[in-house]
């Protein structure tokens, strides 16, 4: 079992690091949502740090840590984007100068903040842990100090303040759910519940394919993994020893959520809530449907950042859509005569069917002589309602068949 004193994550050395953080982070207090509330059928409290500064609960921890260094102090780091924007900013407000490597492939938003902040970003590599591994030879060699997005316990604690929060936010939780990257984030609000209420229950969440952390709880050893998600701030290969063993000793279960499971929590989030919340930052509420044995009473969810390329949330919106069963793709095969599209028109307005898109295909495909063929998409209620719509429209005369 860890030694929460000796890593400095007892409840007194947490509470000092909210005391240095104070004027520096935003309060973020949780809140009920009644909406989801009826929605998952349990009591769900969300702590929006998307609203935070930089966008994500990051600066927690890099303030933290960089305080401790001075003014005029030269630190490295490497991230996708939250990490990096907080510690540009924690840089800019301590006046240190901070060189950030990030993948080529980061999000052009948070490359562009990140250098609003005062950075010095160098773009290279395709994952986190390449431009992790630069970053650290970049700064051995010009004797700077290098902050790690979540191997120190100065990261880790700063992160832990949201524990503490949460128990004086929501004082009878029961539950706290949090997503699992490198495990800084986790192993914290973990370290931090558990050491003050530990009948709390803990509920970390990965990506598929980012089984590292699962397997802690099995009795596994952590392994690099590389998934393949949209959830790029916990894409990360794996956790350190550090983070590790706090999951291990202090996260009661570990589950894992696609990329659909979590474009569709980002359009509850949209929808019912009005927050703008990134795919890692969303994957908490994702997981919400599947975990089991939740305790009675309140849920808390932490939303851990809100940073998104645009281009992308649009794209995950309409994914969303599509798994919440609010678009429905039809092929419809008809007489190619006058007045067979008009009839489908009618049928389709009969319906009280809002038309998304529309194509009409005579040639090229493998039809009967004299037929047509019409991919029609439109907005539907749920997959319920889309069962309905295609056995309507079956029933009025039209051979219809999903598209997936």
């Amino acid at each position: 079992m860890s030694d929460l004193a000796a890593l400095g994550l007892d409840h007194d050395r947490i509470e000092s690091s909210r005391a240095i953080l104070r004027g520096v982070i935003r309060a973020t207090p949780a809140q009920r949502s009644d909406s989801l509330s009826r929605h998952y059928g349990h009591e769900v409290w969300l702590k929006g740090e998307h609203r935070q500064r930089t966008g994500s609960f990051k600066i927690r921890g890099a303030y933290l840590m960089q305080s401790s260094l001075g003014a005029g102090a030269s630190v490295v780091a490497a991230s996708a984007g939250n990490h990096a924007q907080g510690v540009a900013l924690a840089a800019a407000l301590l006046d240190q100068h901070a060189t950030i490597f990030m993948p080529s492939g980061a999000s052009l938003p948070k490359v562009q903040a990140t250098r609003t902040y005062g950075a010095d970003v160098r773009l290279g590599g395709d994952t986190v842990d390449e431009c992790i591994e630069a970053a650290r030879r970049h700064a051995e060699a010009l004797g700077a100090v290098f902050v790690p997005p979540f191997d120190h316990p100065d990261v880790v604690r700063g992160q832990a303040t949201i524990g503490l929060e949460l128990l004086e936010e929501v004082p009878d939780v029961a539950n706290v759910v949090v997503a699992i990257g490198g495990g800084g984030l986790c192993g914290g609000v973990a370290a931090a519940i558990k050491g003050w209420r530990p009948e709390v229950r803990v509920v970390g969440v990965t990506a598929e394919g980012a089984s590292s952390m699962r397997e802690s709880l099995r009795g596994g050893e952590p392994r690099t993994v590389r998934p393949q998600t949209l959830a790029d701030g916990i894409a990360v290969g794996a956790p350190s020893q550090l983070t590790y063993e706090l999951v291990r000793d202090f996260v009661d279960d570990v589950v894992a959520v696609s990329d659909a499971e979590i474009s569709e929590a980002m359009l509850l989030l949209v929808e019912r809530m009005k927050a703008v919340v990134e795919p890692a930052g969303a994957a908490p509420l994702a997981a919400l449907g599947q975990v089991e044995g939740l305790a009675e009473g309140p849920t808390a969810v932490v939303l851990g950042g809100g940073n998104i390329d645009p281009l992308l949330l649009s794209r995950l919106i309409e994914h969303g859509m599509s798994v919440a069963g609010r678009y429905l793709s039809m092929r419809i095969v008809m007489d190619d005569r006058p007045g067979s599209l008009a009839r489908l028109s009618a049928e389709v307005a009969r319906l009280g069917l809002n038309v998304i898109d529309v194509e009409h295909h005579r040639s090229g495909r493998r039809l009967p002589v004299g037929a047509v063929e019409v991919e029609l998409t439109v907005e539907t209620r749920d997959a319920a309602h889309q069962g309905e719509v295609l056995d309507l429209m079956g029933d009025a005369g039209f051979t219809v068949r999903r598209i997936d």
